[in-house]
């Protein structure tokens, strides 16, 4: 028996940049009656609170001591703390301004060279590079953008793979990955999933054969692919609706 889910966000709980549904929700809600639930994706704090935290229909204080924040890919860890009835950051490893300033530059750059900078298609207030402290995430369209538009804007991911090929010649120090429908994630090499899921297991005091992985950016370049290589056991879904398929399966047979 499992005693960790981890979870990808966009495509894999969700709708990209969306709430999840009522279902997931009740979904989740379960699991974490007889599991530890982690959420680890590259966004900030605050997407996890607004698609996964304030969508839980009135969890108990057992219940949501049970769920885990995982942070611009772990590398910013959340867990709640029942005295201050608040949510608690229990480590962060950010980027220095000089580190963003790079990161940022060298996307914008290649961006524009390749005549994929859509600054014109991004709605008020929005903006395409978001620092995430101990990240700097690309997003195309912004982080507004409807979503079948974020869909049908890099769907075989070569724009991404363009723009990562030319940045990395402008800031090789860093690595890059592909993420959710438009995004690029930029850090510093070994922060990724496979250093969240690391530090997931040292958090939690438990084995790798204790956790199971759900996500859908699980192939070489995905940024889910680091926990594949690691050995944690996966499930590979294509949406939200695959990973709901299987945890109703996984709760039919414990319950």
């Amino acid at each position: 028996m499992k005693k960790v889910l981890a979870f990808d966000i966009d495509q894999t709980l969700n709708i990209a940049k969306t709430p999840i549904d009522d279902e997931m929700a009740e979904l989740l809600l379960e699991c974490l009656n007889h599991f530890e639930v982690c959420p680890i994706s590259g966004q900030k704090f605050d997407q996890f609170l607004v698609q996964i935290v304030n969508r839980l229909k009135n969890p108990t204080s057992e219940q949501i001591s049970h769920l885990h924040l995982f942070v611009a890919q772990g590398t910013q860890y959340y867990r709640f703390d029942k005295i201050n009835n608040d949510w608690k950051k229990i480590y962060d490893f950010p980027l220095t301004d000089e580190q963003v300033a790079k990161i940022s530059s060298a996307l914008e750059s290649s961006a524009r060279e390749l005549g994929l900078w859509e600054e014109d298609k991004l709605q008020p207030g929005d903006k395409i590079i978001e620092n995430r402290l101990s990240q700097v995430t690309f997003s195309a369209l912004g982080q507004k953008a409807d979503t079948e538009a974020k869909y049908a804007w890099d769907p075989t991911l070569e724009k991404r793979r363009k723009i990562i090929e030319k940045a990395k010649l402008l800031a090789p120090e860093f690595d890059y990955e592909i993420g959710g429908t438009t995004s690029i994630n930029a850090f510093t090499p070994g922060m990724n999933k496979k250093f969240g899921m690391t530090h997931l297991l040292k958090e939690l005091n438990v084995k790798k054969e204790d956790v199971l992985f759900f996500g859908d950016m699980t192939s070489p370049g995905g940024n889910d692919y680091p926990i594949v290589e690691m050995g944690i056991d996966t499930i590979t879904v294509r949406n939200h609706e695959d990973t709901a398929y299987a945890l109703r399966g996984i709760l039919s047979i414990i319950s």
